[in-house]
């Protein structure tokens, strides 16, 4: 069985929801840190075996965003690349994927990759459409909603899921908060220190008539606090304990 390594590692900066990357489609942001780890590790696009990129928000992308992907890199048509969608851990599922085929001995060198940009995803209209409305309002469905953070079987927010686990292991309001806020002040002591500049590829970004190169994770927030963070409302459930504050982001990025 073949030893697998990784020789090669590259992000782009985390945008906001909403904000800098907002409006860079998916597929140029995992093109962007394929492109980068490429080069980083030395090893030639053409090389490749087989590109694996994980991504959740499809809706409006286009067919086959982890081939856009590859080709946004440079990489040659004649090496295989797909989509792999496993939520959350679809990032993580691409690193065990690409091992896998390298152990097995079916590959050399092959990218694992993720890309997201929630900011870009579209909103629909039901699917009873196609065939014709005769009367009645119309509701526009959320794709980030629907396709990302809803449970498909028991129809609840991802939010509702963090609130089940905090009741089910005792997690309190006042720890999740603590925990949040070191959290923020690690990753923003780590931005400061540049602990992160190695592993980010800047990404060029038109904002009105110039281009910056977005290279610095923006969604930390250098002004948390033990006091704002337990100030805010509970956001999936009434007497709750997850908020906007101490839940996971809605971000961008590769």
């Amino acid at each position: 069985m073949s030893k697998v390594y990784i020789v090669g590692a590259k992000r782009t900066a985390v945008g906001s929801f909403g904000g800098t990357l907002s409006l860079v489609p998916a597929f140029e942001l995992g093109g962007h840190a394929i492109r980068a780890a490429l080069g980083q590790a030395k090893v030639s696009p053409a090389l490749i075996d087989e590109v694996v990129v994980g991504n959740v928000l499809g809706a409006g992308q286009g067919m086959g965003p982890g081939r856009q992907a590859a080709k946004f890199a440079d990489v040659p048509d004649s090496v295989p690349a797909f989509t792999l969608n496993m939520i959350c851990g679809s990032g993580m599922k691409t690193v065990m994927e690409a091992a896998t085929k390298i152990k097995a001995g079916d590959a050399d060198i092959v990218v694992a990759a993720g890309m997201e940009n929630m900011s870009s995803t579209p909103f629909l209209v039901s699917a009873n459409n196609r065939f014709g409305s005769k009367m009645g309002n119309q509701q526009l469905v959320d794709t980030m909603i629907h396709d990302g953070l809803t449970d498909a079987f028991n129809q609840y927010h991802m939010g509702i899921t963090a609130e089940n686990v905090a009741e089910k292991y005792g997690i309190s309001r006042k720890e999740q908060d603590a925990f949040a806020l070191r959290s923020q002040q690690r990753a923003v002591d780590a931005i400061s220190k540049h602990r992160f500049a190695d592993e980010i590829v800047p990404v060029d970004v038109h904002q009105r008539k110039t281009r910056v190169a977005f290279g610095t994770d923006e969604y930390p927030r250098h002004d948390a606090s033990l006091e704002t963070l337990s100030a805010l409302r509970p956001a999936f459930k009434r007497e709750g304990s997850v908020t906007a504050g101490n839940a996971s982001g809605i971000n961008d990025g590769g």
